[in-house]
Parts: C-alpha cells; sequence; structure tokens
C-alpha cells in the first residue's frame, strides 16, 4: 500500500524518509495562495462570478489542513493517510472539472451553447466513473478502493483534454479578456507538467530515485494558485490582451 503519490507538498516518500523543511515549505505555500485566492475573491466581490474556482481553492486549503492532521495524528506512511489522500484527491479533481466547465462557459458565454456544454461535460465524467468501475471490476478485493484511485486517474486525463480543447477554443475564438485567458493558460502549464512529470515516472522507474520527482510535483501543485492569485491581483475584470494575433500564435 506505499506508494508516492503528491498534493500540494504533502505525499508518501521512501519508506524511513520525514517530510523535511522544502516539503513543509511547498505545503505552507500552497495552503496560503489558496486561501488568499479566496479571501481575495471576497474582498473583490468576486467571489461568486468565479464561484467554482474559488469553491475548488478553499476545499484544497481544507484538504490541506486535514493532511496535516492526519499526518500528525496517524503518521504519513499510515493507511488512514493513504485513504484520505485517495478520496480526497477524488473529490477536488471532480471539483476542477466544474472550474473548468465554468471556464467553458465563460468562454462560450456569447453563445447560445451553455445547456450542451454542461450535457457534454456531466456525460464524459458519468462515462469516466462507468469505465473506471468496468476496469476495477474483474477484481473485486477492495473493489472501492480501487474504484477510487482508477477514477482520480481517469478524471486527471479527462482534465488534460478539457484544458487543451479549450485553450484552441480560446485560442480559434480570438478570446481578448486578459484575466479569463491567464486562468486557462496557468491550467494548462499546470496540467502539462504534471501529466509530463508522471509520465516520465511511468516510462522511466529510474526517474523516481531523482530529486526531479520529488520536487516537481509539489512545485506544479503550488504554481496553480500562485499563478492564480497573481492573475487575480494584477489582471483586472476589464482588462484585454492587446494583440489577438499574439494570443493566436500568428507572425
Amino acid at each position: 500500500m506505499r506508494r508516492r503519490f503528491t498534493s500540494l507538498g504533502a505525499r508518501f516518500l521512501k519508506d524511513g524518509q520525514m517530510l523535511g523543511p522544502i516539503d513543509y515549505c511547498f505545503w505552507i505555500a500552497g495552503f496560503l495562495l489558496a486561501l488568499y485566492v479566496v479571501v481575495w475573491s471576497v474582498y473583490r466581490r468576486e467571489f461568486f462570478r468565479y464561484f467554482t474556482l474559488n469553491l475548488y481553492m478553499l476545499c484544497t486549503a481544507l484538504v490541506t489542513v486535514g493532511q496535516y492532521v492526519c499526518i500528525q495524528k496517524f503518521g504519513l506512511i499510515s493507511i488512514n493517510y493513504f485513504y484520505f489522500y485517495h478520496y480526497t484527491d477524488s473529490l477536488l479533481t471532480i471539483l476542477m472539472l466544474t472550474v473548468i466547465i465554468q471556464l467553458y462557459l465563460e468562454v462560450f458565454r456569447e453563445m447560445p451553447v451553455s445547456r450542451y456544454i454542461k450535457g457534454a461535460a456531466l456525460f464524459v465524467i458519468v462515462a469516466t466513473g462507468l469505465v473506471s468501475y468496468a476496469v476495477v471490476d474483474q477484481n473485486k478485493s477492495r473493489l472501492v478502493t480501487k474504484f477510487v484511485l482508477e477514477l482520480s486517474q481517469n478524471l486527471n486525463f479527462v482534465g488534460v483534454v478539457f484544458t487543451y480543447v479549450l485553450w484552441v477554443a480560446i485560442v480559434k475564438l480570438r478570446e481578448t479578456r486578459a484575466r479569463l485567458v491567464q486562468l486557462v493558460l496557468a491550467l494548462g502549464i499546470y496540467y502539462s507538467g504534471t501529466a509530463v512529470t508522471y509520465a516520465l515516472g511511468n516510462l522511466f522507474p529510474a526517474f523516481l530515485k531523482t530529486y526531479a520527482w520529488r520536487w516537481l510535483p509539489p512545485l506544479f501543485g503550488t504554481w496553480l494558485p500562485l499563478a492564480w492569485a497573481y492573475t487575480f491581483t494584477r489582471v483586472s475584470e476589464d482588462a484585454r490582451v492587446t494583440t489577438s494575433t499574439v494570443l493566436a500564435g500568428e507572425q
């Protein structure tokens, strides 16, 4: 049951290792940045405008606190922490998909396609859950645990695809709202970096023993609330991208 995973700096390490100062720095930074996004949105009276994003940030902060309490009470490599991490990770993954859906609705808000976007997204999420269940149904032992692990991995893949498609839509529609563009771009960098890191770990087992494997996942996990905090603080709702051809990648 002992394995490596990460969530804003909290993860299983090699047997016998403990969280060090750098681990706690990532952990605390992720917590504070997520909380900052929520507080800033409330202060600027924009909480409900970006409701799903703020809900995700708030839940991320609460889960981080829960992870710390769980580690202090049961230990880093305890089965209690293992279950707590994976169940909350699945919840956060689903919440992230609702964030992406809201960003889709923002991009297409001038087009009468909102109900189709919601319907398609719901279909994909339900289909992913059914496929995940079908995969683990062959092995009846610890069915619930295996289902949660499989579901989380598959939903993360769905999130990657959704984000890339959303970015293509932004480019094709020549979206000029700077805040929206930066929110999606930050999400794309987060998913890209995380996906590449874990792909390298699966393809090259030796990579799992390097410091890059240890620090890259929490680095990208901290990047997302940092980028969103910067966007909400420095980019106003009325700001526009100055040149659409730059966004479209044209010469």
